[in-house]
């Protein structure tokens, strides 16, 4: 068995060649090679007690890798699971529809490490499962099965987008409002459940190949009251990072809009905000270049780093002319993906010849 890292931060595509049926998984088992023994049969005395905290995510005795065909590597890290999908009754259905007719449906999966002394990836994956039960939305990325974690394939992220702009790519304004609406339309959803995400960044949107972006990694999210949105421990990166956090409590309703700002500073300069002075302020620094962009860029963003008292919700900011006015359509999202994969394509053989 191939060994896989969690695709759910930076998934990449290394293989665009169609499968003919099932999904696309990061790992690859040929009849040449024998299946190695699973932690749960070589350890069964401590693997019970370990996944105990997940058993009500547990249902099945399915080994994916003979519940999906064409299996595809597309990234590697340091996990091994026990062999146990669960999948809700919804999913099962549309699978068995799609394969009855034919269907195609491409999926990524990826694994979680069970060792005798535990995981701290098996504590994350406990509070972003039972946060997210019953949840689903457009812009925020489902997991459908456990332990190994089901999603859909997604083409890039984000940070791999913004990454490709100093090779020729060319983010236009209006591609940034389509991406900054998918995001507050995610964060208005969650903000209606009471869940703030606390980890709003470049790594963690994927863009699928509809275009559409989608909000992931809910490993430092949280769920409270109207009554009591306080809190004070940790979270996100300090790039991204809302100034109240570092200085709590805080109000976790308010700090994800902060995120997006900053995030959308880094769609214009290919750099998170305070990166190269790592000198972090409560306001964004000057712009390289501010003419290149509009009043109503230069608007939304700085209402995203206004204090916390008068800083807008996500269903505000849906209402700025930054978003009303400039966002593109999902057909142009789905060209800047085509155009990256042709900029990879140029730097692969680039590196080959060299």
């Amino acid at each position: 068995m191939r060994r896989m890292k969690d695709t759910s931060k930076n998934l990449k595509v290394i293989s665009d060649e169609p499968l003919s049926s099932g999904g696309a998984i990061t790992s690859t088992v040929t009849p040449e090679t024998s299946t190695p023994l699973s932690p749960f049969q070589r350890y069964r005395g401590w693997l019970s007690d370990v996944v105990a905290p997940l058993e009500e995510f547990i249902d099945e005795a399915v080994d994916p890798r003979d519940h999906y065909l064409d299996l595809t590597e597309i990234a590697e890290g340091e996990s091994e699971t026990a062999h146990k999908l669960r999948l809700p009754p919804l999913i099962k259905a549309q699978d068995t529809d799609d394969v009855v007719n034919d269907r195609v449906k491409m999926v990524a999966i990826k694994s979680v490490a069970i060792v005798p002394s535990g995981s701290p990836k098996l504590v994350d994956l406990q509070r972003e499962l039972s946060l997210m039960r019953g949840l689903g939305h457009e812009n925020i990325l489902g997991m459908d099965g456990f332990l190994w974690v089901r999603m859909e394939l997604m083409e890039r992220s984000l940070a791999d987008i913004i990454g490709l702009v100093g090779d020729g790519l060319q983010l236009q304004e209006r591609t940034m409002a389509r991406f900054a609406s998918d995001v507050l339309c995610a964060l208005d959803y969650l903000q209606k459940h009471n869940i703030a995400h606390r980890d709003v960044r470049s790594d963690n949107l994927l863009i699928n190949k509809h275009g559409v972006l989608k909000l992931a990694d809910f490993s430092n999210a949280i769920q409270v009251t109207k009554e009591n949105p306080m809190r004070s421990e940790t979270a996100g990166v300090p790039f991204w990072q809302a100034p109240e956090v570092r200085r709590p409590p805080y109000n976790a309703m308010k700090v994800d809009v902060w995120s997006l700002g900053a995030t959308v500073w880094e769609m214009a300069q290919q750099d998170p905000p305070f990166a190269d002075t790592q000198q972090l302020t409560d306001r964004w620094p000057p712009l390289r270049q501010p003419e290149l962009y509009s009043p109503a860029f230069h608007e939304f963003l700085r209402k995203c780093s206004d204090p916390v008292a008068s800083r807008p919700s996500p269903v505000e900011l849906l209402k700025s002319p930054f978003i009303v006015q400039k966002a593109c359509g999902r057909q142009v999202i789905v060209l800047l993906l085509s155009q990256c994969m042709a900029i990879e394509k140029l730097l692969q053989e680039g590196n080959a010849a060299a």
